[in-house]
């Protein structure tokens, strides 16, 4: 069983057993296959290990727009900055926010990233980060 099938039951799972008390799955539209979910405020899970190569992806599965964006000082130093919308900057990506909420992952939506160099990447949510809506992925060899 790969890791995503596993998630997605884990959540079903999770989500029956605490129907009525906290929105993990959104509504018939939450996407089933990824492996980080996204709910009202927060990252599920919070940290996630990865091995170089591998594609890792985010489900907004709440009802509220959220963004992934890296924190650019807290990624390994070869690697690439990322974040929802494609910005090459943490500042861009939080202007572009600013600016018309750009780099939104609308409920129901995905945005995956390939990580292929190993460290920990730490990430956030712009519009819910003073609430603590942070994540990290570690990447190993």
């Amino acid at each position: 069983m790969d890791r995503r099938t596993f998630l997605a039951g884990a959540a079903n799972v999770t989500a029956v057993g605490v129907a009525g008390c906290t929105a993990l799955g959104g509504g018939t539209d939450a996407p089933s296959d990824y492996d980080v979910g996204m709910g009202s405020a927060f990252f599920r899970p919070e940290v996630l290990e990865v091995t170089t190569g591998e594609t890792v992806v985010w489900a907004n599965t709440g009802n509220r727009r959220h963004t992934v964006t890296a924190y650019e000082n807290q990624i390994p130093d070869d690697a690439e900055f990322f974040a929802s919308g494609g910005f090459d900057s943490e500042q861009a990506a939080r202007d572009g926010w600013r600016n018309g909420f750009e780099g939104h992952i609308s409920p129901g939506a995905t945005y995956e990233r390939t990580f292929e160099i190993p460290g920990e990447y730490h990430y956030f949510c712009i519009p819910h980060e003073p609430t603590g809506m942070v994540g990290k992925v570690v990447v190993t060899e």
